[in-house]
């Protein structure tokens, strides 16, 4: 019985990895030749169709960005769009202007991928020791006891960010980094997880 007790502990554990739900920062970059100051108005872009996403995105992140001396705008507050993420650019370069940006960060779905991975199923024993007392026939008599196989199914979502300057026409790159979220159980958790470690980056970069 305790055999049984260990194995079911491991299936367990591995269950619980292979459901574990994270976020990690795959590439970071800043532009080594970026010499501007720290900003004080950033705007806040989500590039999806999906209009619920994009605004919980984008208030998301500018409650992350927003600090003392830094104020972050969604750019729903502020951007009339349609239910895609097309948008005119000289309405945005104009929108830009009128609301004195010093920074623009955009973030875009670069894909989803699915992996389906095959778990083989485990074949062990469990003796029962009271077989003992049918005239010794089932001394040494075990049962068969069977983990079916089954197919486990992960998602990994990956998010492009970058940040750009707009003090000269054509707006500077200033940062970019790519995180994949493995499993997100929500859109909403995944958002908070992206927005966490973007935020830590471009602090640790010191440009926030």
């Amino acid at each position: 019985m305790q055999r049984t007790a260990i194995l079911i502990a491991v299936l367990l554990a591995a269950s619980a990895v292979g459901s574990c739900k994270s976020v990690k920062l795959v590439a970071s970059e800043k532009n080594p030749t970026y010499s501007g100051q720290r900003f004080r108005k950033v705007l806040v872009i989500g590039m999806s169709n999906d209009p619920a996403i994009r605004s919980d995105f984008e208030d998301a992140m500018a409650n992350k960005l927003a600090r003392d001396g830094v104020e972050a705008i969604p750019g729903h507050t502020i951007l009339l769009r349609p239910d895609s993420a097309n948008m005119d650019m000289d309405y945005l370069t104009a929108q830009i202007r009128e609301h004195h940006i010093e920074a623009v960060l955009v973030s875009r779905l670069v894909k989803v991928e699915k992996n389906v991975t095959y778990i083989p199923g485990h074949s062990y024993t469990v003796p029962y020791p009271y077989y003992n007392s049918f005239y010794g026939y089932y001394p040494m008599a075990y049962r068969q006891v069977y983990s079916p196989d089954y197919l486990r199914e992960d998602h990994t979502v990956r998010i492009e960010t970058n940040l750009y300057a707009t003090a000269t026409p054509e707006g500077e790159f200033v940062w970019t980094g790519i995180s994949d979220s493995f499993n997100p159980s929500s859109a909403k958790k995944a958002i908070d997880a992206v927005v966490r470690v973007v935020v830590k980056e471009l602090e640790k970069e010191g440009i926030f």
